[in-house]
């Protein structure tokens, strides 16, 4: 694995990323491609990259996981800033690196992405068109969860206090950075917290299972007014044409996966798709439980053997 640093011409800060190679890597040949986007809160070095990104390397494909910008080791200020458009436009910079590498074939780059960053890669490949095949691990359409449960079901509301932060912020305030999870699953549980996502995440975010140092699960308040008017599945009917793989499981939480998945495979226009749903999983079993995780990827390596 290598660990890099990507900056475009048109960029200010750059994108930490790592590239996983297959084995027996030979680099005079030209190779499949495929990016891994990581969820929302997450880093590289969680499941879009410890657990889907080396299971692909080891398929056969160069797999590029990266940090979002103001997120990981990437840079930008100020930290903590999760908006999709920006998250949407990482992909198609980190595209822009992969088509300079002389053994990676431009005509066969794909992307899979984990809970938002599976609906966000599906949003990039609707405009992206190097992007050959996508793949969704449960999905979630952040802009739906952030004018749903993320706002209290009152996205205005939510709207306003934002603008009334983002002001304060401006003219010298106090920065507000939330935490999208209580610190332990039992402080979960004695606030009242019953979601299974929102437990589940805990689980994973606050435990050697899953935390990492730049796993910040924090979002900056006063810059998620955008992504409130954003929708990952916007023209999907028109514009998502790739080949498609869905990949959700069959206990729904909060956060939405399941419907997410069902919708976007109703909607897509792509005319090679397919829903896979993982019986008994949840969405944070398939960030890394061995059972679910082997039940996606016995559909995800065929999937993107076959498409790129």
């Amino acid at each position: 694995m290598d660990t890099v640093k990507i900056r475009n011409k048109d960029m200010l800060w750059d994108i930490a990323a790592d590239l996983h190679f297959p084995p027996g890597f030979d680099s005079k040949k030209k190779h499949p491609a495929i990016i891994s986007v990581h969820p929302i809160g997450s880093c590289k070095e969680q499941t879009s990259g410890n657990v889907y990104g080396e299971a692909l390397a080891k398929a056969g494909f160069v797999v590029l996981v990266f940090d979002a910008s103001f997120q990981g080791a990437s840079g930008g200020e100020p930290r903590f800033i999760e908006d999709p458009a920006q998250r949407v436009e990482d992909i198609r910079r980190v595209t822009d690196y992969l088509v300079t590498l002389p053994y990676v074939d431009e005509a066969r780059i794909g992307t899979i992405g984990v809970c938002g960053g599976g609906t966000y890669a599906i949003n990039a490949a609707m405009t992206e068109r190097r992007i050959k095949a996508v793949v969704s691990i449960t999905g979630v359409n952040f802009g739906r969860l952030s004018r749903e449960a993320f706002s209290g079901y009152n996205p205005l509301g939510a709207l306003e206090a934002m603008a009334q932060q983002r002001t304060s912020e401006a003219r010298g305030g106090e920065v507000r950075v939330d935490n999208y999870l209580p610190c332990s699953v039992e402080a979960g549980r004695k606030a009242g917290l019953t979601d299974i996502d929102v437990l589940e995440a805990t689980d994973y975010y606050r435990s050697p299972r899953g935390e990492k140092p730049h796993g910040a699960t924090s979002g900056l308040f006063s810059h998620r007014a955008a992504a409130i008017g954003w929708d990952a599945f916007y023209l999907a009917e028109v514009l998502l044409t790739q080949p498609l793989l869905v990949v959700i499981g069959d206990k729904p939480g909060g956060f939405g996966a399941y419907r997410d998945g069902q919708e976007i495979y109703g909607r897509a226009a792509s005319k090679q798709k397919e829903l896979v749903v993982v019986e008994g999983a949840s969405h944070y079993d398939l960030y890394d439980k061995p059972e679910p995780v082997a039940e996606a990827l016995e559909k995800v390596v065929p999937f993107f053997t076959k498409h790129l």
